[in-house]
């Protein structure tokens, strides 16, 4: 079929999508609430194949651009939805030059009749930090949608491709697009009461049965850096409490990186007097950008929090105060994400060979405990939740921030904090091992098991607002 008889038929069917739409109402509430998940309230959002205009409505964009290839959809659009703006156009010759948050494309590459030449046009549409959500159909869902055709429970609709995830996932490769999620949803899409809950919050979550689920969704973004390494400048935020025996090294051992480095101390209430080795190795060394403070709160995450707030640079990276994991390797997290390969820099301890007395036995066992579950949880590999050394740039930091209400102040580390929040905006997040060293002074801070508690708490708090949506 060429595309003036695609666009025929989509204006002969735009007066009955409403009906439709009614008809299959669970499915779309329970996709949207998703999209809302995904996408956060007050984003710039384009929708490729956008019909009536509702679902990008229901996502409360700043500013909202729906296309279609129909013009009929967009007439009913426009009167349906005058406040978000709504455009003929098409995936294949892309006109909009406007960059995105977000760019959603819903049931429509089945319609293309070259993807690949198509996802190229999205370049347009991106800046670096923009994600591209594609929503398909499980072709496994073929003979039950044709069926539903048949019987008048769904609108007939025009011959399409089926793809896998994995073949839609290598056409954005092609056309420099990284995935960084692929995944499943709605095993069960219409209502029952409680039953559907069940199963789709649920059941439609474990492993095998979650590729029986009826959508399979890809987030991508484009394979590009957002800053010369030369141009980006770099805080390290560095949480001290009790710690007075390890601030010089800090200092000494932590290497220029970019155009300008800080290093910023949050002192967490010492017995030590940390904090006044703090104050003279900052006047002993004023070659060095070294800001002093003192955290409100108590808590790791609190310090890291205060610290965040008080940098100014491009790129924000936390390093222990106990040396543990050893400044000279802060250059390879540096690299790593102004070279665009991560959007969130997650140090790994559990690939090399430990010193002796650098983790006890009882916590390497709950880290690698944590590290599968998260991993199943977050879907991105995470071998090491809990090293203190993570880097990411500041403006996604304070997208963080902005969403922080999603999940409120739950975690004395901060590490959950971060890490959660990075999984909701689908940063792409990559691990550096570093060689994890026993502490030269002082000792550790970690109760094993009021904090391991604490920890499983934590993935069950993860499960219930991150894994079961």
């Amino acid at each position: 079929m060429n595309k003036a008889e695609k666009i025929n038929y989509f204006d002969s069917v735009a007066q009955d999508r409403e009906k439709w739409r009614k008809r299959g109402a669970y499915y779309y509430q329970e996709l949207e609430k998703y999209l809302r998940f995904l996408i956060p309230q007050g984003s710039s959002v384009l929708e490729i194949g956008c019909g009536i205009g509702d679902t990008l409505a229901a996502l409360k964009p700043s500013r909202g651009l729906g296309i279609d290839i129909s013009p009929k959809m967009i007439e009913i659009a426009r009167k349906k939805f005058p406040d978000i703006a709504f455009e003929v156009g098409d995936l294949e010759a892309l006109q909009v030059e406007e960059q995105f948050d977000y760019i959603l494309i819903i049931e429509t590459i089945g319609h293309v009749d070259d993807i690949q030449s198509a996802f190229s046009q999205l370049h347009k549409v991106c800046k670096p930090g923009t994600r591209i959500i594609i929503v398909y159909y499980n072709y496994l869902w073929e003979p039950v949608l044709k069926y539903a055709e048949a019987a008048g429970l769904r609108m007939k609709n025009l011959l399409q491709h089926w793809l896998p995830l994995e073949d839609i996932a290598n056409l954005l490769y092609l056309n420099d697009f990284e995935v960084v999620k692929k995944r499943y949803r709605l095993l069960l899409p219409v209502y029952f009461p409680l039953v559907s809950s069940l199963i789709n919050k649920v059941v439609a979550h474990m492993p095998f049965l979650c590729k029986l689920s009826l959508n399979e969704i890809i987030i991508a973004r484009p394979m590009t850096a957002r800053k010369p390494a030369k141009d980006v400048t770099c805080s390290v935020i560095i949480p001290c409490r009790n710690e007075r025996g390890n601030i010089e090294q800090a200092v000494l051992r932590t290497p220029d990186m970019g155009k300008h480095t800080e290093l910023i101390f949050v002192e967490g209430h010492s017995q030590d007097d940390t904090l006044n080795e703090c104050e003279r190795v900052k006047s002993q060394y004023p070659d060095k950008d070294i800001k002093v403070m003192v955290q409100d709160g108590k808590g790791k995450g609190d310090a890291v929090r205060k610290g965040f707030a008080n940098a100014k640079n491009d790129v924000v990276m936390i390093l222990d105060a106990d040396l543990t994991v050893p400044p000279e390797d802060l250059p390879k997290f540096f690299s790593a994400i102004v070279s665009g390969k991560g959007e969130f820099i997650n140090g790994s301890r559990l690939v090399y060979q430990m010193e002796k007395e650098a983790m006890r036995f009882l916590n390497l066992l709950g880290n690698k405990f944590f590290s599968r579950a998260f991993t199943y949880i977050l879907e991105q590999h995470i071998r090491d939740t809990l090293c203190g050394t993570k880097v990411l740039w500041r403006e996604d930091y304070q997208r963080i921030l902005a969403g922080r209400n999603y999940f409120g102040d739950f975690d004395p580390f901060g590490d959950f904090d971060l890490l959660f929040g990075a999984t909701k905006l689908n940063l792409k997040i990559v691990e550096i091992p570093i060689r994890y060293r026993e502490r030269t002074y002082g000792t550790t801070q970690i109760s094993r098991f009021r904090h391991g508690f604490l920890l499983l708490q934590m993935t069950l708090f993860a499960l219930r607002k991150i894994k079961f949506v």
